[in-house]
């Protein structure tokens, strides 16, 4: 046996001569981000702090902003560094931006009794509208956006969070289907602690919980959700009546607005109870449906549980929304390029003009201690 010894230096040159180098490939560039719209958007108001989920859109690539109308210099200015906003497509005044940037549509993130402004602007121009949830303020101010948007053509539109929950679909798949027989009875929670005791922004809370800004405080915050649904789930039918009570827990935190809500909605052959609150242990956003033959219920944004007839309560996932029916941004292109979609749906005018007459009987109910016959 022979022993050879070599040393590192050595062996690490003679390996060098017989085996190539490996070259490291080049980095691969990320893929350009996937636009949700080709639509040219614009921001009216930026008192809500829902604003963040399309400004986050904006700055990851995904959506065409082309002005933003706010009159609050120092709300403008926080905006513009937190997302490196140029100063070009920022306004003062709605009416001066779309007539310089002449958007396709523009989207509402003001006080909700501020809605009607942006109309009042935007359809005589021909220019849609989706604002945040709910429609107005007032059923008074709804009406007159109803006319303006019937009279000038355009789509007015409403978001809603769980428009986009593909539990709350499936929901309403299982029982277009039948599945649970005719629907008797639903009940919809939505609330959290409070928009104080959660961090919501100053500007946000400033108008949230003014009667005049909002309309109410808890009952229509929250309210508009269930109202909503319902509309949905019973295919636009309107209520027979609708009775409410309102409880103020928070007095000192919120001195000028209910900041808890209870709604009975009442159907020829169905019952529907919307509870809203600002003065729950945690948050919560769900929906039960019980039917003569089954039950659901979406516990929050993904899982279902359903027991129809016999058989034992399943657990399940829903499967996720396909686009463009996953975001608001995605399915408000669609809409205003599609005078067939956005007709009878959780966004549209229809159904959201039934929305406003449910909170605005619940009001009426609250004041005058009685219930109210539609």
């Amino acid at each position: 046996m022979c022993l050879i010894v070599v040393s590192g230096t050595f062996l690490s040159v003679a390996l060098a001569q017989v085996i190539p180098a490996v070259k490291t490939p080049p980095p691969i560039a990320p893929p350009p981000p996937v636009l949700l719209s080709t639509q040219k958007l614009a921001i009216a108001g930026l008192a809500h702090d829902h604003v963040h989920n399309i400004l986050s859109e904006y700055r990851n690539g995904k959506v065409i902003i082309v002005g933003i109308a706010e009159g609050d210099k120092k709300l403008r200015e926080r905006y513009q560094l937190q997302y490196n906003l140029p100063d070009s497509i920022f306004f003062d005044d709605l009416k001066k931006m779309v007539t310089a940037k002449k958007p396709d549509v523009v989207l509402g993130y003001n006080p909700v009794a501020k809605h009607i402004d942006i109309v009042e602007v935007c359809a005589p121009l021909g220019i849609s509208v989706m604002v945040e949830k709910p429609l107005a303020a007032t059923l008074a101010q709804a009406s007159r956006m109803e006319f303006l948007a019937l009279k000038y053509y355009i789509k007015l539109l409403t978001n809603y969070e769980t428009t986009w929950y593909p539990s709350y679909q499936h929901v309403y798949d299982v029982v277009a289907k039948d599945s649970i027989g005719q629907i008797r009875k639903m009940v919809v929670h939505d609330g959290h602690e409070g928009p104080k005791e959660i961090g919501c922004s100053k500007d946000f809370t400033n108008w949230l919980t003014d009667p005049d800004l909002n309309g109410a405080g808890a009952l229509n915050d929250f309210g508009c959700y269930g109202a909503d649904l319902m509309t949905w789930l019973m295919n636009g039918q309107k209520p027979i009546a609708v009775t409410a009570v309102a409880r103020h827990f928070k007095l000192q935190t919120y001195p000028k607005v209910e900041d808890d809500a209870t709604i009975i909605v009442e159907y020829p052959t169905a019952t529907g109870i919307i509870e809203a609150s600002w003065n729950w242990p945690f948050s919560i956003k769900d929906l039960e449906v019980f039917g003569d033959e089954g039950y659901m219920h979406a516990l929050d944004n993904s899982n279902v549980l359903a027991r129809i007839g016999k058989t034992p309560a399943v657990m399940r996932v829903a499967s996720p929304l396909l686009s463009p029916d996953d975001n608001p941004i995605s399915y408000l292109q669609l809409v205003t390029k599609n005078r067939l979609k956005g007709i009878t749906d959780r966004s549209s005018l229809k159904y959201n003009m039934i929305v406003m007459q449910i909170l605005d009987a619940a009001k009426r109910s609250i004041a005058e201690g009685k219930r109210i016959v539609l």
